[in-house]
């Protein structure tokens, strides 16, 4: 008992993929190893709260753990400069991971925390500086990769740098599209023809995203995406196949096999990942093993470009006719919930959902040692 690591979940977050966070991390606290590990759970609340949560799992999907968790304190914990105080002032910054942890809410030292949260404010670097500031191990890539990865535009710069093939694309700022749109769709129109992907530069689980086949359309995309974010992406359509490949590692991160997606919609939209459950799975994807070995290169190439750390998941198109593989984004935190790609491609890969969990907790603690400093004095 006593050589338990004691890890902190967080969940929730302020972000449109809020609800996503729910449903992943009642996954996770459902398949975690209880023999090994002691957990904790801290929800973000849509507002800013942070809130300890002691109470059941199953109220955590509906949303209902929040009003749990009033009920049970005085006073939530709303105030991020006495929140950050509170949690630096509990760790040993001497160097040695065993002292370098905060407390729970009952005292009890934290060796690692578990972001389970999805898009901005918490996939994208802002919680990982947080950590890092505060001296404390956590689950997933670091401030570099979960920033870049969770901007699609400069993830993009990156990768072609990288070489590795994926759609053309221009970008746009909200305030160039509410200045002058009908410009804007001109100049999109002279390079691609319809159909037209339209997306917000940052955001994940395909919120804010369009398939645009006209002019209307396409100036209806622009002002929808640029709702979520003040940057807004616009590819080339790629008439491909969805595949996807799980990566898990740190400086030697290894690829699972490929799965591939049969969207129910037109694309796999938000609805199509989460709501209707129209979508098919196919694990491994009916690929040639020479498509399938090409995709998990590029997985790995992808992962080591934007300096990921812990986990990632790496999604690509595979051309109907020419069989070529485009990348299309990287997810630092992806789904993890019964029905999420990620623990389902490692499971067909040989590792179960609970030893998937222990390895991203043992990586975490393996990259923070690796990222500590010397400063000359």
């Amino acid at each position: 008992m006593g050589d338990k690591k004691r890890v902190l979940i967080v969940f929730g977050g302020q972000s449109s993929e809020h609800e996503v966070s729910r449903i992943s991390v009642t996954s996770i606290l459902k398949n975690i190893d209880s023999d090994k590990f002691d957990v904790s759970m801290m929800g973000i609340t849509k507002d800013g709260k942070w809130l300890p949560y002691s109470g059941p799992i199953d109220k955590i999907p509906s949303g209902e753990w929040e009003q749990i968790s009033l009920k049970d304190r005085t006073r939530s914990i709303t105030d991020k400069i006495s929140l950050i105080d509170n949690i630096v002032s509990r760790v040993d910054h001497a160097g040695e991971l065993d002292t370098a942890s905060m407390n729970d809410e009952k005292g009890k030292k934290i060796d690692v925390v578990f972001p389970v949260l999805h898009g901005c404010n918490g996939e994208d670097g802002t919680i990982q500086g947080f950590f890092e500031l505060a001296g404390i191990p956590y689950v997933g890539c670091g401030v570099l990769g979960s920033a870049v990865g969770m901007d699609k535009i400069y993830a993009k710069i990156i990768f072609e740098k990288a070489g590795i093939p994926q759609a053309d694309y221009l970008y746009f700022t909200r305030k160039e599209i509410a200045a002058n749109i009908d410009s804007v769709a001109d100049r999109i129109e002279e390079k691609f023809r319809y159909p037209i992907f339209v997306k917000p530069s940052n955001a994940g689980s395909s919120v804010g995203v369009t398939k645009a086949h006209d002019k209307n359309e396409l100036k209806e995309a622009l002002i929808y995406a640029a709702k979520y974010d003040r940057k807004v992406l616009i590819e080339e359509f790629i008439n491909g196949r969805e595949v996807e490949c799980a990566v898990l590692g740190n400086d030697d991160p290894i690829a699972s096999t490929v799965g591939e997606i049969i969207p129910g919609n037109e694309f796999y939209d938000y609805k199509a990942k989460y709501i209707d459950n129209s979508s098919k799975i196919k694990i491994p994807a009916d690929l040639p093993e020479e498509t399938i070995e090409e995709i998990r290169d590029y997985a790995v190439k992808a992962f080591k470009a934007l300096d990921c750390a812990g986990l990632s998941r790496v999604d690509f198109f595979v051309h109907k006719e020419t069989g070529r593989v485009y990348i299309n984004e990287i997810n630092t935190m992806p789904g993890f919930t019964s029905i999420s790609m990620y623990p389902m491609l490692w499971e067909a890969s040989g590792i179960p959902y609970s030893e998937l969990i222990e390895r991203l907790i043992e990586l975490a603690i393996e990259r923070y040692k690796d990222n500590s400093r010397e400063y000359d004095e």
